[in-house]
């Protein structure tokens, strides 16, 4: 069997399928179109599973591979970190796996053993969008924390730069107001300094309400944050 990917969207769930029988994965994946939301599957064969990229996939899929590659096909899915799940065909099988192998997830083939795979899958999936989703609310708050502290510290230094601005515009008004002290050329040049220093003053005082906003944006990110981690553990 080769290597065959569904296109897969970024925000879809993805199962990896290793088997060197054909009819297991078609098995599998025939079986999964019964089910409400069915993720993309990604089949290949035992030989072939070493140059398997991480985000390929959600979950994995493992059985039916020869005995002398599955033991490197489980070990090298198992360090992608993601669920592995091994169906075994026999008793033996899976005591052999579960001893070699202590994060792999083991079923064996048993009445009703497509159901229970299915189950067992759904249920990873679920798991891991759950992380994802807090993964990124947690980042989505670091970003905002980040945010509120540099605008904590303009707040913080907007006293101290009005009062610069304010002893650099009374200088350039007091040696503006003195007639034939300066050049026509400096007068012009310290005209624009003077300008330019009231546009600064204006955009300043516009902080005066940026930091009621600054709270109100931090205290809502926040809020939201734990929304989606307390969504997150009750799907778990």
């Amino acid at each position: 069997m080769r290597s065959r990917a569904h296109k897969r969207d970024s925000s879809d769930p993805a199962v990896l399928i290793v088997a060197d029988d054909a009819d297991f994965a078609q098995s599998i994946t025939s079986r999964w179109q019964a089910e409400p939301r069915v993720p993309a599957f990604t089949l290949m064969t035992g030989d072939l599973c070493p140059g398997i990229h991480p985000q390929v996939f959600d979950v994995a899929i493992v059985t039916g591979v020869r005995a002398g590659v599955l033991p490197s096909v489980l070990t090298i899915l198992e360090a992608v970190g993601k669920p592995v799940i091994f169906v075994a065909a026999s008793a033996h099988e899976a005591a052999t796996v579960k001893d070699s192998h202590k994060h792999a997830l083991v079923l064996i083939q048993h009445e009703g053993w497509q159901d229970a795979l299915i189950l067992v899958a759904t249920e990873c999936l679920r798991a891991g969008e759950a992380i994802s989703r807090a993964q990124r609310a947690e980042q989505a708050t670091a970003a905002n924390e980040a945010h509120a502290m540099l605008g904590r510290y303009m707040l913080e230094m907007r006293h101290t730069l009005n009062d610069a601005l304010t002893s650099m515009l009374g200088n350039a008004e007091l040696l503006l107001s003195e007639p034939g002290t300066l050049s026509g050329r400096a007068r012009e040049q310290l005209d624009t300094v003077r300008n330019m220093a009231r546009r600064m003053n204006e955009i300043l005082q516009r902080f005066s309400s940026l930091e009621t906003e600054l709270r109100y944006v931090e205290q809502q990110a926040v809020q939201e944050a734990r929304a989606k981690v307390r969504s997150a553990s009750a799907s778990l």
